[in-house]
């Protein structure tokens, strides 16, 4: 038997790596240029937040607040779905802050999102982005913590029931569209044209972004509006079918019921984290804390000495065929970054259980 406790010192030790790592810019590197305004580095920030809340380290807020000074012209090139993500640090930096400038802009951007952005034929936000790429009537899972997580932070600071709605509108939406009743589970997209799920990939990515995604958003809305039962119902069932695919290690295969493929860091940070911060609000009994504690120990062994976090999967639009998701090379990305030091902040802020094997 092998046994290993990490006390806060020793995760605090390695966060603080993955952090230094994460907001150190790789100059013309797509998946670790953090300057730029896309979703890439949009989760990286959301993390250096995260970061901040969880441990208190001023260094993160500075970060941030010069972040958005040096990137903010780059924003009006980039407004699609897929790049709303950095606006989700607005609300809390200027909560911070009180600067005027991220109040206005977030409400304009909110806006935007409520009466111009593209919508599919069933009111979902089209995952529209910055490539040179159409998905015409498409709604992806990663919309949910791209966009809606933003419109729901918001709403939590200007109190706007329009902006709850529609984030609680826009979730329920995407859980109807790509969830799986029989599993539980999340498939990556839906097309709304011919009406079906396309690959039909359960792409592990996919579903971490809406465990981690909801609880954040949740958070935020339960103030304001009230939560629908279903909602938490799905998401409880969601929960427990993505755990049903867990690797005997810990960590999921890119595409969780491909046993054969590559087994992804990413998703798998993703997908701990969401439950640690659901059990954290109590929104998942403490029990599941325990049905992770494995997923903690392989993600921390994909961090190397300098922080960087290894095994994880380049950005993946919704493939042809599932089997296409396993010929997506592994990166080094801003979103393996930024899902690990998530993952690593909620370790730090609430002790895991002794990690056995």
């Amino acid at each position: 038997m092998l046994a290993m406790e990490l006390d806060k010192m020793e995760i605090q030790q390695v966060l603080q790596k993955v952090y230094n790592y994460t907001t150190s810019s790789k100059s013309g590197d797509w998946g670790m240029d953090i300057h730029q305004w896309d979703w890439t580095p949009g989760v990286g920030i959301i993390s250096v937040l995260h970061y901040f809340e969880m441990t208190g380290d001023a260094q993160a807020l500075q970060f941030l607040e010069s972040w958005v000074e040096r990137n903010k012209d780059k924003a009006a090139q980039a407004k699609v779905i897929n790049s709303m993500a950095p606006y989700a640090v607005f609300p809390e930096l200027y909560r911070r802050t009180n600067n005027p400038y991220f109040l206005e802009e977030a409400v304009s951007i909110g806006d935007w999102m409520l009466h111009t952005a593209p919508r599919t034929r069933e009111g979902a936000f089209e995952h529209t982005v910055t490539e040179k790429a159409s998905f015409p009537e498409q709604v992806w899972a990663d919309t949910i913590f791209m966009a809606v997580l933003f419109l729901s932070r918001l709403a939590a600071l200007t109190g706007r029931k329009e902006y709850a709605q529609e984030a609680l509108a826009q979730t329920e939406i995407h859980f109807k569209l790509l969830q799986q009743p029989e599993s539980g589970v999340l498939f990556h997209g839906w097309n709304c044209i011919e009406g079906n799920h396309m690959s039909s990939a359960k792409w592990t990515r996919a579903n971490a972004w809406v465990v981690i995604g909801l609880p954040m958003i949740v958070e935020e809305l339960k103030n304001i509006i009230d939560i629908p039962s279903d909602l938490m119902e799905r998401y409880r069932a969601l929960v427990d079918g993505v755990l049903s695919y867990c690797g005997a290690n810990g960590l999921w295969h890119t595409v969780m019921d491909q046993n054969s493929f590559y087994q992804e860091t990413s998703g798998s940070a993703g997908i701990a984290a969401g439950i640690l911060h659901s059990v954290r609000t109590g929104m998942l009994d403490p029990s599941y804390t325990n049905r992770v504690v494995l997923t903690c120990k392989a993600v921390l062994g994909q961090i190397q000495d300098d922080g960087r976090v290894d095994g994880v999967s380049g950005g993946t639009p919704i493939m042809e065929t599932i089997e296409a998701y396993n010929r997506i090379p592994i990166i080094s990305a801003l979103y393996g970054q930024g899902l690990t030091l998530i993952l690593l902040s909620e370790m730090y802020n609430r002790k895991v259980p002794q990690i056995t094997s």
